[in-house]
């Protein structure tokens, strides 16, 4: 089910409060997702940016051409839609002054919760002048790109972070400003000195992938797998410097849809469990399930998870044996043969 934002993005061109790009223009939908249906009279072509492989793949199914990363300039609209990430989200903004020419509009939605209203504050506090309107239970605020914008692009960008001293990551990511303590505590019980193939479901910027290593630097790959394009591409930059003698390559996968084609001795994995700020342990489940068929046989899976998630029965269901290998105040590392 679509979000209600992305509605609201478009609701000011249903309604003629802004008038629809026409045939020839060309507009850059930054966040997009589908779920939205465009005025007749919107004619301008869309070049739609989505990083997170679900919300991609949701578009191609939809036959709405889409790129996980931007590019071009001088565009004469942007639409962004808003996530749940503020550095991500102001990112995003800053992406959107830099690709459009002078004049151009950028339209803003998004929920309370994906912070919408605070960052038209922000935008109206940098000197822009804002109209916004109110519909599907979100918001949707606009404004012209200044000739100079670039005071309010500097403003609006969010720098990387470095994290551990040796990782860079950005806003958005998974656990940006830290090595997620889960990660931490998997990696202790990484085997030393391993020689096999082995995957990284979830990968995120790199951590588990680069301890393995640091455990097993004679390991003969690790296949790192990300739904979040940025996250990997971050990955695939930290590996290069921190182990440029490993055999790593890099999947942009959805590991909860998507079918591994290559099979593995082992596979790591901190599986995330949230859908919004909701818990939902069926996306680990569903990685857990993609785990036991991307195994060789007498493979082997080993994850963590918070102590209160259910992962114990599927486990037990795909696994030849499987078991608890630790487990401290928050975390349990689980483990299972094929």
């Amino acid at each position: 089910m679509s979000r209600d934002a992305v509605k609201t993005l478009f609701h000011p061109f249903a309604t003629r409060t802004l008038t629809p790009p026409a045939q020839g223009e060309r507009v850059l939908f930054l966040g997009a997702e589908a779920g939205f249906d465009l005025p007749e009279d919107f004619g301008a072509a869309i070049t739609a940016v989505q990083p997170f492989r679900p919300l991609y793949n949701g578009l191609m199914r939809r036959g709405i051409e889409a790129q996980p990363f931007t590019e071009g300039e001088d565009y004469d609209m942007a639409l962004v839609l808003l996530n749940r990430h503020r550095g991500a989200n102001e990112n995003y903004l800053a992406d959107a002054l830099k690709r459009v020419r002078p004049g151009a509009r950028i339209v803003v939605a998004g929920s309370k919760e994906d912070g919408v209203q605070s960052l038209r504050k922000r935008v109206g506090g940098l000197g822009l002048e804002t109209e916004h309107l109110a519909k599907y239970h979100a918001q949707a605020f606009w404004f012209a790109r200044p000739v100079d914008s670039e005071t309010i692009t500097k403003a609006l960008v969010q720098p990387q972070a470095f994290v551990l001293d040796r990782f860079v990551t950005a806003p958005g990511m998974f656990s940006h400003g830290e090595a997620d303590p889960g990660s931490v505590f998997l990696a202790r019980y990484f085997p030393k000195d391993y020689k096999k193939l082995v995957a990284d479901f979830g990968a995120g910027w790199g951590f588990l992938a680069s301890e393995f290593y640091s455990a097993s630097p004679n390991v003969e790959g690790i296949d790192l797998y990300e739904a979040d394009h940025p996250s990997l591409e971050a990955a695939r930059r930290n590996l290069n410097t921190l182990a440029p003698k490993l055999s790593a390559r890099y999947f942009w996968h959805d590991l909860a849809r998507e079918e591994v084609k290559h099979r593995y001795d082992l596979i790591i994995m901190n599986p995330p469990f949230h859908e919004g700020h909701a818990t939902e342990p069926s996306l680990g489940q569903a990685m857990i399930k993609m785990a036991a068929s991307a195994l060789k046989s007498g493979g082997e899976l080993l994850m963590v998870a918070n102590r209160g998630l259910p992962y114990e029965p599927v486990l037990k269901e795909l696994f030849r044996t499987s078991g608890e290998v630790a487990r401290n105040a928050r975390y349990k590392v689980l483990s299972g043969k094929k």
